[in-house]
């Protein structure tokens, strides 16, 4: 099991950009952004393997970024052209195995979440 911690939420404007950051206790094949959806269901916000190889939702295509450090265990997203409708809280979440994907239900290991705010 990894320990997840998330850090960079807070409020900007419409338009505007943040970077969450995310730290692993430990190595992970798969590590993901999720945010919850207005209906409080999770949705996948961006995946990304240790191959560096990424998946997004559409919802955020061209917008958000992640990236991830494999020395440090890390991963980071950065969220551009901010909308309010991305107001959310945004959990790091963590996988063992492939396939790396955008499902909420493949993921076993969760960080407590950091809150982003976007006002229009």
């Amino acid at each position: 099991q990894v320990h997840l911690v998330e850090s960079g939420g807070d409020s900007v404007q419409d338009g505007g950009s943040l970077r969450l950051s995310c730290e692993a206790s430990g190595y992970t094949y798969c590590m993901g952004w999720f945010r919850q959806a207005p209906d409080n269901q999770l949705e996948g916000v961006a995946s990304i393997n240790s191959d560096y190889r990424t998946q997004y939702a559409d919802s955020v295509k061209g917008r958000f970024n992640i990236r991830r450090d494999n020395t440090k265990n890390t991963v980071s997203l950065y969220l551009n052209s901010l909308k309010p409708e991305d107001t959310s809280i945004y959990y790091c979440a963590g996988r063992d195995r492939a396939p790396c994907t955008l499902g909420p239900s493949d993921y076993g290991d969760w960080g407590r979440g950091t809150q982003v705010t976007v006002s229009s």
